[in-house]
């Protein structure tokens, strides 16, 4: 699949390593697991020398042993003796920094950490006594956002204070989404599109494996996932063994919950048999993989909260993969994607109200973007985009089909909230399908 979007991360990727011939700049990349990060560098620095340094799982050693070769074959600097530590090669590219430009990317910095912590703190010295007379630009990349936030954003931590700039990279925008499936199949029909966002969310790798695949319908994608090659099937576990390591289990057991449709924490306790409200902050403030949501309007600390999983993916993967793992186990894929059509359905409707949260939220003058329910967790609506600065708003209703919409329904629900939108412009509507 060719490279679509990304013309903003671009353009400051290059703003931020103009930068660097007068002073000195460390960017701070992250974004989830397979958005594209390392595609999104080589493309917004092609064409110019830089130095790529992929930390892998192995001793600090191992890896400057191919560093070192690599300063020497891109800038054909020769480091005397065997330099065994990243700051010490840091250091040597600091000081050659000092006279011409040096871009220098360290993809997954957080495993830096994962090797030995003593590592990160030998960088914050070399960095803080040679940063203002090097033209350097370091740009520190990383996909588990709760170490790179604990590295550069905790004040506890050695480099915190020290970037320059941070870019997060997103999963593709609806539109981009749209306009990848146009691309390679000209007269989709909205159930492709639908389908390929369930899967994907818009996560650049996974477009690509079902663009690549040759998958232009929902059934393709579909089969794609339900085949023994699918790099589908183990990816969750992947992704969540690499955020949670060793507190992989209970932390994978709430999610499983959520996916279930327990969205409050009382459900979730009653099930984990422990107060899990530390475990539901740090999954939404440190791993960002859920989102707490309370109704538009209300307060802070007002009950009826409610949990989701705020990545499309895994959404699925808990919904159709993991629940069905049995079945994975036993080679039994038709099964898989028998039980998957049969269920997809009331499934791919909460995907349809989460489709449009974010189509309403990618506009240019939405302010806010959000959903309603009352006290007793009723009446809700499923949609509210909120136009602050035009006084507008739209109110909306999500069905499949939209012969099951009811204007008069809609309108009864207005009701419960019309006072909060007082002097607005408001447009009540139904979104289908047809809508996408």
């Amino acid at each position: 699949m060719k490279f679509y979007d990304r013309e903003k991360e671009i353009a400051e990727l290059r703003r931020l390593d103009a930068l660097a011939e007068h002073s000195a700049q460390l960017t701070v990349l992250m974004g989830r697991r397979r958005t594209g990060k390392t595609t999104l560098m080589t493309h917004a620095l092609d064409g110019q020398p830089y130095l790529y340094f992929f930390v892998g799982k192995k001793a600090e050693q191992l890896q400057c042993f191919d560093f070192q070769q690599q300063v020497e074959s891109v800038l054909g600097l020769h480091i005397h003796g065997q330099a065994n530590s990243v700051a010490a090669i840091l250091k040597e590219l600091m000081v050659y920094a000092r006279n011409t430009k040096v871009t220098l990317i360290i993809d997954e910095f957080q495993r830096l950490a994962d090797i030995d912590e003593g590592i990160v703190s030998n960088i914050q010295k070399v960095w803080d006594e040679y940063h203002e007379q090097s033209h350097i630009h370091l740009i520190a990349c990383g996909s588990i956002y709760s170490m790179m936030r604990k590295i550069f954003e905790d004040r506890r931590e050695p480099l915190f204070g020290r970037k320059t700039a941070r870019i997060d990279l997103k999963p593709f925008s609806t539109n981009v989404i749209k306009q990848i499936l146009s691309d390679h199949n000209p007269s989709y029909t909205s159930d492709d599109l639908l389908m390929l966002y369930a899967i994907t969310g818009g996560v650049a790798k996974y477009v690509a494996q079902l663009m690549d695949e040759g998958c232009r319908t929902w059934e393709d994608m579909l089969n794609a996932v339900c085949r023994p090659s699918s790099i589908f099937i183990e990816e969750g576990t992947e992704l969540l063994v690499g955020e949670f390591g060793r507190k992989y289990q209970i932390y994978y057991s709430i999610l499983q919950l959520i996916a279930q449709g327990m969205t409050s924490q009382a459900e979730i306790d009653g099930i984990v048999g422990k107060n899990s409200g530390r475990y539901l902050d740090t999954l939404e403030t440190e791993y960002s993989l859920i989102a707490k949501r309370r109704p538009m309007w209300a307060k802070p600390n007002s009950q009826g909260v409610k949990y989701y999983i705020d990545d499309c993916f895994l959404m699925f993967w808990f919904r159709f993969i993991e629940s069905n793992r049995t079945m994975v186990e036993l080679g039994k894929y038709e099964l898989l994607g028998e039980t998957i059509r049969k269920e997809y359905n009331q499934f791919s409707g909460i995907v349809l109200e989460k489709y449009f949260r974010q189509l309403y939220g990618e506009r240019e003058r939405v302010t806010e973007v959000s959903h309603w329910w009352d006290s007793k967790g009723e009446n809700e609506i499923d949609l509210i985009a909120i136009e602050k600065l035009d006084r507008k708003a739209t109110v909306a209703e999500v069905k499949r089909n939209p012969r099951k919409f009811s204007a008069h329904t809609l309108e009864q629900k207005y009701q419960y909230i019309k006072s909060h939108l007082r002097g607005y412009q408001v447009e009540l509507k139904g979104l289908s399908m047809e809508d996408m």
